[in-house]
């Protein structure tokens, strides 16, 4: 399922050149998974020793992780055909979440990125299907492939669910935004969509638990698929609820320039200083981002996170100009460039603030929190002018 979160984990490595992270939550889905299908063996096969049931249940873990980096590569693929860059793929205990830097310009666009995962997954669901037909009967090969065919069917199906920000949410979204042209009110559709349906999975997984001898809660798989469905519904709503509050937002900063929000005092310090002096100078005035001067010119940017790389013994004989982001590394803006724009930008290339440039000079500063201020004053006033 794509999304924009940023990437945690450790990385364990590269496809076409997008990083790919484990989530340290993932290690509960395969201890699940290899537990799940070593007791599968031992009802299917009661002549096997222990070993072979844990190492086959290892085994599928590994190959639905790698069934689980197709499906989110093949979202990936896709957006990159669109010139949409992909900064990251993580996998995690509910599956995986690609990290798309911006959103599709097009309800096509949408629509052929968010299919992409589920029509990958079904076909590996095709592809073990064959390898359980034609290898030798009633060995751990076919008993392998039988079950990664069937889980690689669910995880296509279930990410069909039109719950956004699942697949299916986003299907959802690209055919109201196809149908209406409105992206604000496709997303809120969809968004709605997502909590509703996770609503529905909290409410079955808890029925699942209080109500262990239910159809329910064997459909289910006892307490334990009640639990994992509460989960599950519980992540989707958080999703769900998030995307809302993006669209909200978007509303908010729809027409506003950075121009219109910067702020056009411009704290500067001289490249000389110490980073103790600099500290000082925060202390006293409370920014938190300075730009860099030398001779009268602005030659970087400097902030109290940098700072913070250096060892405090170390702040009293270490000048400024150590720790400041060269100009020409500067993440800068245009007072022209639209404020949402911005704002991804920051989420991408995670800074909480910019300088606003024209013409080569800095004019002004814009940060998260002025861009913060602006929604929230407009969504009071907006509150207000209904009453």
């Amino acid at each position: 399922m794509p999304a924009q979160p940023q990437p945690t984990g450790f990385r364990i490595g590269r496809i076409f050149g997008i990083p790919v992270y484990l989530h340290l939550t993932w290690f509960i889905m395969f201890a699940f998974i290899t537990f799940w299908f070593a007791e599968v063996l031992k009802g299917q096969h009661a002549g096997w020793n222990p070993v072979q049931y844990w190492l086959l249940g290892g085994v599928v873990s590994i190959i639905y992780l790698a069934s689980i980096v197709f499906h989110e590569v093949s979202h990936s693929l896709v957006a990159m055909h669109y010139k949409i860059p992909v900064d990251s793929i993580t996998l995690f205990v509910f599956g995986g979440l690609s990290r798309i830097s911006r959103e599709a310009e097009s309800a096509k666009q949408e629509f052929n990125i968010a299919i992409a995962g589920p029509l990958s997954s079904f076909f590996l669901g095709v592809v073990f299907l064959l390898i359980y037909e034609f290898v030798p009967s009633g060995g751990p090969v076919q008993s392998i492939a039988g079950w990664m065919s069937i889980l690689n069917f669910i995880l296509g199906a279930f990410n069909l669910i039109p719950g956004f920000p699942m697949d299916g949410g986003r299907v959802l979204r690209a055919a109201v935004w196809g149908a209406t042209k409105n992206y604000d009110k496709a997303s809120r559709i969809a968004s709605r969509s997502g909590q509703f349906i996770a609503y529905v999975m909290i409410v079955l997984g808890i029925w699942a638990v209080v109500q262990q001898d239910s159809e329910v809660s064997r459909f289910l798989g006892g307490w334990f698929g009640g639990i994992w469905l509460v989960l599950i519904g519980w992540f989707l709503l958080s999703a769900a609820n998030e995307s809302y509050t993006q669209v909200a937002v978007r509303n908010m900063l729809a027409g506003l320039h950075a121009g219109d929000v910067m702020s056009p005092d411009v704290p500067t310090v001289a490249r000389d200083i110490s980073l103790e002096d600099y500290v000082h100078e925060v202390l006293r005035t409370g920014r938190r981002c300075h730009v860099v001067t030398g001779n009268g010119m602005a030659v970087g940017l400097v902030t109290l996170h940098r700072v913070q790389h250096f060892p405090r013994d170390e702040w009293a004989n270490t000048s400024i100009q150590a720790a400041m982001v060269p100009q020409n590394g500067i993440h800068w803006v245009s007072p022209t460039e639209p404020v949402m724009g911005v704002l991804e930008r920051m989420q991408t290339e995670d800074v909480n603030q910019m300088p606003v440039l024209q013409q080569g000079h800095i004019i002004g500063m814009i940060s998260r929190d002025s861009i913060l201020r602006v929604v929230q004053t407009r969504m009071h006033a907006t509150r207000f002018a209904e009453k």
